[in-house]
């Protein structure tokens, strides 16, 4: 029963954050006006902002046009409820499960407004920026101060690659990986990044190869962003240990 209630609050949440991720970047509120058919302008009722049971019932249709929905909005709601799901199964009701929420919060608005828009906002960032601090001040790392070499290697290390690159790495990729180090800490944000690039690339090379994506043309890193910050919290000390272990024998 615990685990249905928070893939529901996981599910509303989600549904709420594409909101987020598709309106700040563009300047409009959260708030107001309500969610309506971006085709023929229909206010959605509360029986059409159904966190995916609403996708499934009209078909991936508008009710009133039959514009398709697009598939992306469920798949984030129910993504969001998952991971809200496996944070809980993973850390129980230690606090640690609360930083967990947090992260996948940041991530799921990310991921929405990079896919939108090719941006990542300094409005979300600063948004949770003193959460992060505070949470990780009051449920810390081990060290303690981990959260704040964390935070400088994730924004260095994205700053040089940047310079290096020539602008091949976006000013939010940096400032995001800021906010990623204080949770992750210095081991696991390095482990992020390189999951990250590696996820990146494989995706890159096979919408190559299906022709989906063009050679030269840049794509959304905040999706490989996402996958491997996620990966590099949960099973980054694992991942770590494993390697060490089988590669160098140590």
């Amino acid at each position: 029963m615990t685990m249905l209630y928070i893939f529901t609050i996981g599910l509303v949440l989600g549904s709420f954050y594409n909101v987020v991720g598709l309106r700040i970047p563009i300047g409009k509120s959260i708030v107001k006006p309500r969610s309506s058919c971006p085709k023929c302008q229909h206010a959605l009722t509360t029986r059409e902002l159904l966190p995916v049971l609403s996708y499934i019932v009209q078909i991936g249709k508008c009710r009133h046009c039959s514009t398709a929905i697009p598939i992306k909005y469920p798949i984030i709601e129910f993504l969001t409820g998952i991971l809200f799901v496996l944070s809980f199964q993973l850390y129980g009701f230690q606090l640690e499960v609360i930083v967990a929420w947090t992260l996948i919060s940041l991530l799921i608005i990310i991921v929405v407004s990079d896919l939108s828009y090719m941006l990542i906002p300094n409005k979300v960032l600063l948004f949770f920026l003193p959460f992060v601090i505070i949470q990780r001040l009051f449920i810390p790392l081990t060290p303690w101060w981990d959260m704040f070499l964390g935070g400088f290697v994730g924004f260095t290390l994205l700053l040089l690659i940047s310079l290096m690159s020539k602008g091949g790495m976006g000013g939010g990729d940096i400032k995001l990986y800021g906010v990623l180090g204080l949770i992750l800490g210095c081991k696991l944000i390095v482990l992020s990044f390189f999951l990250a690039a590696l996820v990146g690339t494989s995706v890159g090379l096979l919408g190559m190869a299906i022709g989906k994506i063009q050679r030269g043309k840049p794509i959304p890193f905040g999706p490989s962003i996402a996958a491997g910050t996620l990966v590099a919290y949960y099973y980054g000390d694992v991942l770590i240990n494993w390697y060490f272990t089988y590669v160098f024998n140590i």
